[in-house]
This record gives C-alpha cells, sequence and structure tokens, in this order.
C-alpha cells in the first residue's frame, strides 16, 4: 500500500500518542476512529447515531464535505497525516550495508578463520631478542628463513583477505536483493491510483496521498486502500473475503453495514466513501503489522511506549508483551524472525563444516603436539641440554613456530570456500531466476524448491489464464462446438444478441488492445463479461458503437448482478415508447423463467418445461463436463403504457424469450499441461486447490495433466475433506488426513482455511519414508497463512495481492505455473553445484592436510609452505567455487526423484571420488618428496639448512599439485558417476575461463614467484613431467568411475540430513523449526523453554487484538474454521506439544514477569527436555548476547546466554 520508497521514520508522528488520548482539533480521535472500524453491521450504525449523530455529523467532525470534499489545501493535508497517519504500510526497514556485514561476519567458520588469521599476523610481526647462542641446541628444522620471515605476515593478511571477499560478496547479494524487491513493489505501488472528491472536482491521486477525512469515490472492482464509512451507495457488495475468509459478498448500506475495510474488493456497485483510517491504522495494515511487516516501527513505537502507559501500548503492538523493555525486543525478533530456522541444505552444510572443522582441529593439535615432543625430545633427551632463562625467547620462537605449523593444518582443513560457494551458488540462481520470472525473496527458497515432493496450486490465473472466452453456443436452436460464424446466425437473432450482451453489462467491462504487439486483447472489468463482449467481436460486431448509440445514462433501469438473482437486467425505451428488457445470467435460473426460444428464423417460438428439460440433458450438461460456465442470454418487451411496476421483480423476471446459451470457458494455459507433466517425472505430485465447483474443477484438472483416466484419486469438496478429517468433537485429526492426502488431487469449493489445513497436514504428515516438503501458490490475501506454512511459498506478481506476496519467498512475475518448474530445476541445480564443490574441495583439503601433517612430522617443515598453502586454498577454493557454482542447469535435473530432508550432501559415489582421487594424489606427492630428487636428478629439498634458497625439488612438489587440482576441477563437474566429464563445459564459460585464468597464473607464480612463494623456475622439461602427472588425473578419473560404487560396501556418506529418530518429539509435533545438531545438542532445553513461553504470550496477545476486530459476524471463538485457526501460522500458535507450561493471561503480565526473571522453569515430564532435567538454571542475560549464535539460530533471535 502507498509509497513503500518514503522513509519509515516519519511514519509515526511525534504527537500521534498525545492526539490519541485527546480529540486535538478534530472531532475524534485516532484510537475512537480504530475501534469504530472494528464494528460491523447493526453494531456500527449503532456506534455512529450514538457518538454522531449521522454521516453528515461524523464528516462535520472530520472537517470534511459530504459533497464538496477536503478543500486540499497543503497545510490541512499535512496536518492530517501527522494526527491520523499516512496511507502506507511501512516496509521494514532495509537492513544498511554495514548490517549485513555484521550479520555475514557471524559464520563459525569465518570466525575460526579470523582468530587463525590475527593470531599468524600477530606472530609474525614478534621478534625474539637477542641472538640464539651454542647453547640453546640447534633443531632440525630450524628456525624460518629470513625469506620466510619476511614473507610471514602475507599468509595472515592473506586469510583476512579471503574472509573480506566472503563477507562482502554475502553482503552485497543480500543487499543488491533487497534493493530489487523493493524496486519492484514500490514500481507496483506508484501505479496504483484512487479517485477522491477534492474541493468538489473528482480527481485521481496516488493511493499512498488518501488521508483521513478524503472522500473517496468507490465503484465496481476497485481495491479499497483505506477504511472509511459508506455515505451513499448504489447496490454496493463487497468481497471481504481479503480480510474474513468469507467468500459471500457483503451487501453495504449508510443505514444498515456502512463499514468499508481496505484491502476488501468491490464486487457490486458504487458508491462514496469517507476515509476514517488509513496505513497502519487501517484493518489491513493492523494485519500487516500483526505479520511483523511493522516490525521497525514498532521498536520506535517501544521506546515511546515505556513512557506512556502500557494499555495504549499494547493497543498499538499486538505482537507485543506490554511490560515494555527489552522482553519484547526477544519476541519481536521471534516473530518477526525468518519463518524457517535453517533450510535443509544450511543444515546439512553447518552440520558437515562442524565435522570437517573438528577433524582438522584434532589433525592440528596432534601436529603441533608431535613437533613439540620432537624437540624437546631431541634437546633435552638426546643432547642433553638444560633450559636456560637466556634460552627461553629462542624456545618460544620455536614453539610459536610450531604453532603456525598448526595453524596452517586447521586452515587447510577448514573448507572457508563453502560458504563462498553456497552464497555464489544461491545468487547466480537467484540473477538467473529473475531472468526466469522468480523474484526470490528469501535465499534459501530456492534451494528448498528442489527438494520440493508436492505443490498445491491455485486453479485461476495459475494453471489457466483467468481470461474467460466463448467456446460454445447454443443458438437458433443450433449447438455449435466452437463460436459460430456470423452467416450460421439468423440476422434478426444476431442483433438482438449483440444488444443484449454490448448494453446488459457494466459499461467499466471493456476489452482494451494488447499492451505489447503480441499478446492478447486485455480485459478489463468482470472477465465474464469480457467474455461475452469478446463473443460480439468474434462475431465481426463492435460493441462499443452500440453502447454509444445508448449511453449509460439512458438505461432506463437496471437490476444488478447478485447472488441471489443470478442473473443481470437492463431495460431500455425504445423509440416508440415501450420497453425492452434484456437478461443474462446462469443458463439453469434464466431458462426457467424463458416461456419462448427463438428459433431457426429467428422468430420466437413455445419453450415448455419438457423442451427445457431436453435441453439441460443435450446441451448444458455436457458444456458443464467439459469444464465450461454456462450463461444464458434472453429479452423481454414490454408495453409503453400501462408502465409496468418495476420495483416488483417477481412480475418482470418471467414470461423471457431466449436468445442463446453460450458455454465459458477460462482456458488452461498453454504451457501448464507440460510444466505438470514435468513436474510429474521429477517426482514432485501436483494438487489444485480451487474455489470452483467440482465438475469444472475435475475438467480443469484432466486437460492439465493432474489427473489422468485409470489412475488411482480422490477429488474431494471442501465440505467433504473437513468431514473427513476431522473426529467427533470436530477436531482435525493428523491420522485422517494422512488417510486423504496421498491420494487428493483435486480440493474443489474449499475456503482459504481449508487450504492452509491440508498444506499444514501434508507437511507435519510422518506418512511415508521421507517428509514431505510443500510448495504453495496463491494469489489472494487469504492465501497468507497457507503461503506462510508452506516449506516454499509462491506469490503471483500481477495478480497477487500485497499481504500474499508479504507471506510468500518466491514471487512468479509472470504469474505462470510454468515458472515453478524452473525453479525446481535452478533449485536442485543448486544443491548440486555445492555436492560438486564438496567434491572437489573435499579431495584437496584431505590431500593437503595429510601432506602438511606427515611433512610436518618427518621432516619438521611441511613441503608445501603456509603461503603456497593459501595460494592452493584461496584460491582452489574461491576459484572453484566460482567455477562449479555457476553451472547451468539441465533437462537432466527434472529426470530424477527429490532428494528430500535426509539424503547426505556425499553421496557414496561423490565419496568413493573423493578418496580415489585421494589416493592418487597422495601417492603422487609422497613419491616426489621422497625421491624425487634422484628421478629429477636434482638437490634434495629435505633438511634444507637455515637461510637456503627456495629448492627445485618443492617447487616441483607444489606446481604438480596445483596441476592435478586444476584437472581433477573437470572431474568434479560430475556427481553421479558419468563417464564423459566434459559433457557440456562450453555451456560454462566462467568454468573455462577460470580454469585457463588460474593455470596462466601458476606460470607466473613458478617462474617469478620467487621467496615470497618459495618458489623456483622451472626447466621445460620439468613442467612436461608435472603436466603428464596433472592429466594423469583425468585417465585416473575414468578407472574410479568404472568401479561399481555398490561393490565397495566400507564407503560412508556423510552430511545427513536430520534423521527422524534424533528429533525430539516437539520437533515433530506442529511447526519443527530445522535447527541443525550442534547447536540443538547444545541449546536444547533453553531453546524449547523460551520457545514455549514466547509463543503463549504472542498468541494471547494476537487472539486477543485479533478477537476484538474480526469475531463479529463469524462462529463463536470455540469453533475450528474461526479466524483464530484461519490465521493459525507458527508466530500466532500456542504450541499443543506444551501443555504444562500454564496459559498466561494478560492479567498476570506481573506474573509472567517473574517467571521470566525466574530461573527454575516449572518441571516438565519432557524427555528431552534436557535442560530441565539436568537441573541447569536459565538465566536471560540481555546484557551480553551469545556471540557464537549465527544470525538464523534461534538462540540469536532469542538472545540468551547460559
Amino acid at each position: 500500500m502507498g509509497d513503500m520508497t518514503n522513509s519509515a521514520v516519519d511514519f509515526y508522528p511525534k504527537n500521534q500518542r498525545g492526539e490519541s488520548n485527546h480529540a486535538g482539533e478534530f472531532g475524534c480521535s485516532l484510537d475512537e476512529l480504530r475501534s469504530l472500524m472494528e464494528l460491523r453491521g447493526a453494531e456500527g450504525v449503532q456506534k455512529m447515531q450514538d457518538t454522531y449523530g449521522d454521516v453528515n455529523g461524523f464528516c462535520r467532525r472530520l472537517k470534511t464535505s459530504p459533497t464538496e470534499g477536503l478543500a486540499g489545501n497543503p497545510a490541512d493535508l499535512e496536518n492530517r497525516k501527522q494526527i491520523f497517519g499516512r496511507n502506507f504500510i511501512p516496509p521494514k526497514k532495509p537492513k544498511t550495508f554495514l548490517q549485513l556485514v555484521w550479520e555475514a561476519l557471524q559464520d563459525v567458520t569465518l570466525i575460526i578463520l579470523e582468530l587463525a588469521a590475527i593470531i599468524s599476523l600477530g606472530l609474525s610481526f614478534y621478534q625474539p631478542p637477542g641472538e640464539r647462542s651454542e647453547m640453546c641446541g640447534s633443531a632440525a628444522g630450524g628456525v624460518e628463513g629470513e625469506g620466510e620471515a619476511e614473507a610471514g605476515w602475507i599468509e595472515g593478511a592473506a586469510i583476512l583477505l579471503s574472509v573480506f571477499c566472503v563477507v562482502f560478496v554475502t553482503a552485497f547479494n543480500d543487499w543488491s536483493k533487497e534493493k530489487q524487491f523493493r524496486g519492484l513493489q514500490s514500481r507496483i505501488e506508484q501505479e496504483q491510483k484512487f479517485s477522491v472528491v477534492r474541493g468538489g472536482q473528482v480527481i485521481q491521486i496516488p493511493v499512498s496521498e488518501i488521508v483521513t477525512g478524503d472522500i473517496a469515490q468507490i465503484k465496481y472492482g476497485d481495491l479499497l486502500p483505506a477504511d472509511g464509512v459508506l455515505i451513499q451507495g448504489n447496490d454496493l457488495k463487497i468481497d471481504e473475503s481479503s480480510l474474513t475468509g468469507e467468500s459471500d459478498h457483503v451487501r453495504k448500506s449508510a443505514d444498515k453495514d456502512p463499514m468499508l475495510l481496505s484491502g476488501t474488493h468491490v464486487m457490486e456497485g458504487s458508491g462514496k466513501m469517507v476515509v476514517t483510517a488509513v496505513g497502519v491504522n487501517s484493518q489491513t495494515g493492523i494485519i500487516f503489522t500483526l505479520l511483523g511487516a511493522g516490525g521497525e516501527e514498532e521498536e520506535k513505537k517501544d521506546k515511546k511506549a515505556k513512557k506512556q502507559d502500557g494499555a495504549a501500548a499494547m493497543e498499538m503492538q499486538p505482537l507485543k508483551s506490554a511490560e515494555g523493555g527489552d522482553g519484547d525486543d526477544k519476541e519481536k525478533k521471534k516473530a518477526g524472525s525468518s519463518k524457517k530456522e535453517k533450510s535443509v541444505l544450511q543444515g546439512k552444510l553447518t552440520k558437515l563444516a562442524v565435522q570437517i572443522g573438528k577433524a582438522g582441529l584434532v589433525m592440528s593439535a596432534i601436529t603441533v603436539i608431535i613437533l613439540v615432543l620432537y624437540f624437546a625430545i631431541d634437546t633435552f633427551v638426546i643432547q642433553k641440554l638444560q633450559w636456560l632463562p637466556e634460552c627461553t625467547p629462542v624456545y618460544i620462537q620455536f614453539f610459536v613456530k610450531f604453532f603456525i605449523i598448526g595453524v596452517t593444518v586447521l586452515v587447510v582443513a577448514v573448507p572457508e570456500g563453502l560458504p563462498l560457494a553456497v552464497t555464489i551458488s544461491l545468487a547466480y540462481s537467484v540473477k538467473k531466476m529473475m531472468k526466469d520470472n522468480n523474484l526470490v525473496r528469501h535465499l534459501d527458497a530456492c534451494e528448498t524448491m528442489g527438494n520440493a515432493t508436492a505443490i498445491c496450486s491455485d486453479k485461476t490465473g495459475t494453471l489457466t489464464t483467468n481470461r474467460m472466452t466463448v467456446v460454445q453456443a447454443y443458438v437458433g436452436e443450433v449447438h455449435h462446438k466452437e463460436v459460430p460464424d456470423p452467416d450460421a446466425i439468423p440476422s434478426k437473432t444476431l442483433d438482438m444478441l449483440v444488444n443484449a450482451i454490448s448494453l446488459n453489462s457494466a459499461y467499466t467491462s471493456k476489452i482494451l488492445p494488447p499492451e505489447k504487439d503480441i499478446g492478447l486483447p486485455r480485459q478489463v472489468g468482470n472477465k465474464t463479461e469480457c467474455g461475452l463482449l469478446g463473443l460480439v467481436l468474434d462475431l465481426k460486431r463492435d460493441y462499443q458503437t452500440v453502447r454509444d448509440q445508448t449511453p449509460e445514462e439512458k438505461l432506463y433501469k437496471v437490476y444488478t448482478f447478485n447472488s441471489e438473482r443470478k442473473s443481470m437486467s437492463t431495460v431500455i425505451k425504445m423509440q416508440d415508447g415501450s420497453f425492452r428488457m434484456y437478461s443474462k445470467g446462469a443458463s439453469e435460473i434464466v431458462l426457467k423463467k424463458c416461456s419462448n426460444i427463438l428459433n431457426t428464423a429467428g422468430e420466437p417460438r413455445g419453450f415448455r418445461p419438457r423442451d427445457r428439460d431436453e435441453m439441460v440433458k443435450k446441451v448444458i450438461e455436457p458444456m458443464a463436463c467439459n469444464g465450461l460456465r454456462t450463461i444464458c442470454i434472453a429479452f423481454r418487451d414490454f408495453p409503453g403504457s400501462p408502465e409496468p411496476d418495476w420495483d416488483n421483480e417477481n412480475i418482470i423476471l418471467i414470461d423471457l424469450t431466449c436468445i442463446a446459451v453460450v458455454g465459458i470457458e477460462d482456458p488452461v494455459r498453454p504451457e501448464v499441461p507440460d510444466a505438470i507433466k514435468k513436474c510429474q517425472q521429477a517426482g514432485i505430485t501436483v494438487r489444485m486447490v480451487t474455489g470452483d465447483n467440482i465438475n469444472t474443477a475435475r475438467a480443469i484438472a484432466i486437460k492439465c495433466g493432474i489427473i489422468s483416466p485409470g489412475e488411482d484419486f480422490i477429488c474431494l469438496e471442501g465440505k467433504d475433506f473437513n468431514r473427513r478429517i476431522r473426529n467427533e468433537k470436530g477436531e482435525i485429526e493428523q491420522e485422517r488426513i494422512d488417510k486423504i492426502w496421498p491420494k487428493l488431487r483435486v480440493l474443489a469449493r474449499s475456503s482459504p482455511t481449508d487450504k492452509h489445513t491440508l498444506v499444514k497436514g501434508i507437511i507435519d504428515s510422518l506418512h511415508g519414508e521421507r517428509r514431505q516438503v510443500v510448495a504453495v501458490t496463491g494469489d489472494g490475501t487469504n492465501d497468507g497463512p497457507a503461503l506462510k506454512k508452506a516449506d516454499v511459498g509462491f506469490a503471483m506478481g500481477i495478480a497477487g495481492t500485497d499481504v500474499a506476496k508479504e507471506a510468500s519467498d518466491i514471487i512468479l512475475t509472470d504469474d505462470n505455473f510454468s515458472s515453478i518448474v524452473k525453479a525446481v530445476m535452478w533449485g536442485r541445480n543448486v544443491y548440486d553445484s555445492i555436492s560438486k564443490f564438496l567434491q572437489f574441495q573435499l579431495t584437496v583439503n584431505i590431500v593437503a592436510v595429510i601432506v602438511a601433517f606427515t611433512g610436518a612430522c618427518i621432516t619438521q617443515d611441511s613441503p608445501l609452505k603456509a603461503v603456497q598453502m593459501l595460494w592452493v586454498n584461496l584460491i582452489m577454493d574461491t576459484f572453484a567455487s566460482l567455477a562449479l557454482a555457476t553451472e547451468p542447469p539441465t533437462e537432466s535435473l527434472l529426470m530424477r526423484k527429490p532428494y528430500g530432508r535426509n539424503k547426505p550432501l556425499i553421496s557414496r559415489t561423490m565419496m568413493k571420488n573423493i578418496l580415489g582421487h585421494g589416493i592418487y594424489q597422495l601417492t603422487v606427492i609422497f613419491t616426489l618428496l621422497f625421491a624425487g630428487e634422484t628421478i629429477f636428478n636434482i638437490d634434495s629439498g629435505r633438511n634444507a639448512p637455515l637461510h637456503a634458497p627456495p629448492s627445485e625439488h618443492y617447487t616441483i612438489i607444489f606446481n604438480t599439485f596445483v596441476l592435478m587440482q586444476l584437472f581433477n576441477e573437470i572431474n568434479a563437474r560430475k556427481i553421479h558417476g558419468e563417464k564423459n566429464v566434459f559433457d557440456g563445459i562450453f555451456r560454462n564459460p566462467i568454468f573455462c575461463s577460470i580454469v585457463f585464468g588460474t593455470f596462466a597464473i601458476q606460470i607466473v607464480i613458478i617462474q617469478f614467484g620467487g621467496k615470497p612463494f618459495s618458489c623456483i623456475p622451472l626447466q621445460i622439461d620439468q613442467w612436461l613431467w608435472c603436466m603428464v602427472l596433472g592429466v594423469g588425473e583425468l585417465l585416473w578419473g575414468q578407472i574410479i568411475s568404472s568401479i561399481p560404487t555398490n561393490r565397495l560396501k566400507f564407503l560412508k556418506e556423510a552430511g545427513h540430513g536430520t534423521q527422524k529418530d534424533d528429533i525430539p518429539e516437539e520437533e515433530l509435533n506442529e511447526d519443527a523449526e530445522e535447527i541443525d545438531h550442534a547447536e540443538r545438542e547444545l541449546r536444547r532445553g533453553q531453546i524449547l523453554w523460551f520457545r514455549g513461553l514466547n509463543r503463549i504470550q504472542t498468541q494471547i496477545r494476537v487472539v486477543k487484538a485479533f478477537r476484538s476486530s474480526l469475531y463479529e459476524g463469524l462462529e463463536k471463538p470455540e469453533s475450528k474454521s474461526s479466524i483464530h485457526n484461519f490465521m493459525t501460522h507458527p508466530e500466532f500458535r500456542i504450541d499443543d506439544s506444551q501443555p504444562h507450561i500454564p496459559l498466561i493471561d494478560d492479567t498476570d503480565i506481573e506474573e509472567d514477569a517473574a517467571l521470566k526473571q525466574n530461573s527454575s522453569p516449572p518441571s516438565s515430564p519432557n524427555k528431552n527436555n534436557n535442560a530441565i532435567d539436568s537441573g541447569i538454571n536459565l538465566t536471560t542475560d540481555t546484557s551480553k548476547s551469545a556471540t557464537s549464535s549465527s544470525p538464523g539460530s534461534p538462540l540469536h533471535s532469542l538472545e540468551t546466554s547460559l
């Protein structure tokens, strides 16, 4: 709503709180208006009469005129904005670039690297005092040579540089993604205009400029931009389903129900309203605030709220704990935190990184211990020297060197390219997905989509084009299976048909030329009427000329369409003074009122009930079974005198003459059947959830290929579905849902609640061997809860409402189902790219660690020097992640089943490749290390004396190592054991350029690197030998891929997802948040306890906030389909799995505060609540947050520490 580009700062005016306490210069305050808008129907009318007299009195209080509107002087408008707020719902304040950088820095891997780098830098500048004396012994391997001492700082600096790269790339990606999204938002918003009366003139102004007190003109098809009270209306009907979920249209009139709410659609009629609440104070704004979109504002309000009384603060911030203070911030963070704690992939990666990190730590510790022991034994036992005070600095220098070698081993072991690979891969995919019409709002959604197993899709607009077109017609007693030729219809009948359609439809319904040359004509207004107008154009006539002869004001009487009449009629006065009425409507209704029908000659003939039954059987039912909506068009002539009693509909709407019956289709998008077929091949079940009737829905589902004849499937209507999943008490049972969903393909006549129930039921289901990952598409505000509950929510970019977009993860900018298939392809590609990178990275790591470890232990000096290691590490990691993460997806990705949640990242095939290549490389390097000098006939580099220049021997080892990695990078392109590793290599120019680029730099380093890189230029024949050993990788790769994996029983997989049995009960229940293992083990009890407490507080406030505004006119709060359930969304739930914690009412706030301070939580019979069972006292210490928690983790969002 409104212009999102405004800064959110001026949004909450300084004096607003003051204004809400006294009425200020206007006759009513903000709070009064807010509470007025929460009333419905008779209550609202009563309140208006009691408080303001009538609408005119109300307008006087707001200093506006029902006829003239506001005067429109800028000072007055500005004042109103100050007091009643602006008409825009402030977006979440975008994170600044520095905040994003800070978040990126919280990554555990990066923290380890930063520490290593800082230690290494500090040590490189540490010069021990005094010369070494003979008395202190001369340990083998000596202290670093001068060349290395000078280059010592390079290592630390290089690590910091790599950290900087990762952080910068991550932050920049998040920032640009956010910017793109806001750009799209503001573009959509600036286009929205609305008609208001100012100074007696009707003008169009941007929605964001509307202020309280404006008189707005509303008409059929409008989306109301603000709350208001109706001043006068003609036959006004509003679709409030976006707020209440009730699909019936609500009739509004100044004397019965004058309350109009923002975000609702005008479905019928027109009128004028006075605007009462805008922006955050409107009903949609309040819901937006509940969804956490107003999060940032609440921080500002918090500070004010602490000074004001709690009640007023409560009023404005439904998501807050009323005591103000720090508890709020936590709760807000919890409620506003991203809905998934960690995506599937991130969970697996964190776990893997922790495992690798531990292994590296162990290796580096062993290295240091061995070196220290070797040195100590050699110096003090074999040489029998004393530890002398003056030798201490020298010994310390030795120990420092050993520590640096240990750190090098650790640095090599930690895969710092991993965060970068993930980031690059996701960012690259997101950029490319933009071209495929997927605007990704949450990065992890892109990868979760690769695991999707089910898609619940809307019908209208997603699977179909939402363009009604007439495809069959029964006219002149002939059933035309396609649109007839104008010559095939009697000319009298044709004229009658064209007039009946052109005049008897809202003049706002039009067909405009397409925006682009190639597009379809645009349909504006009621889609069904546009379909009929399209028929007029297909019959080579022009409806506009007919309308110009009889302009709208000349229409004598109009009976607008409504759900009781199910028809629309228009009366016009003929030249001779007589009247003619045209009618159209649902065929079964209108045909009952027909007593004649136009025959083949265009003359009326009798139409008896027997004829009607035959027509229903022969014409109408076949049309309905083809998924068509049938409409009957008829007319009746009346004499001019005596004039009929137009108000008595019962005598007017009978005795009609039928002109034609037409079948209207909402055609399936041409690319949908193919897209659905691809989904099914890829192991994804597509289900259709629609509000249409079951026959039409089934017909469309067959056309799309969602159901194919002979399959075992169920199609249900909403009420049957509800009857089957609820027990005698009317509660939903998971076992009952499990019986239905695996076969359910079509859910027709469904409400938003049904959609949410279905999605939740499938996600929570433990039926089958793996948990389902569900994607949902939706466009209406009422789809919000289902979109938010789903693993991935797709909102429609064109037809979608703001609420739907806000709740979604990916926005389809072209509203097209086939874009979802593209998202699946990209998602799977991300997963594969990461696996490819891992396969490559781990081979490098294993080899490098073992070489550094054995080298250090046997020769007291790593054959690969620290700076060389960093070149291998930094360049191989960073460049390889770029090269392997940017592989474009191929159609073959859709030929396999989804991986599922617990498929390991490193499959057995990949394990085979890693170990196989590791063995080859280690063999080559150790052969060179211990026999290289004899093979190449050069001086040995082992045990070189102090200050010795770099040796050819070690340069050859370094060079061979790098070239082997380069060729192994090509092997790593395939992870499923394919033979042809060059397949499609030229489709990825980045890959080719990186391989050649790395090779070029390597030549430069070897020939001109000199001391810093400990290199010495090589001869051409030595280069050739290095190349041969490198190319050997490719040949060896072929040998490995021909060994069948299933023979190698000893191979283990690594990087599993969460297994069912490690998940505690609570996690499986309701909204199991995915927290990765390492975190869970540390913090399970703590998190559960806080989560339970937070959720209950939040829940109670939300329910209270909702009860006052939304229960009116709905069922009782207890009943299951109430608003409470409609908004069931992780942040809005009392977690049923934790019944032991007493519910806290708003009256018990003090008690609640005491509970928070009280360190021992109530004991619960919960087996998994480690913290409670072991009696650890938990206290909330907001002064210091737990530094180790990553930004996504629940711990971080709660800011607790033990």
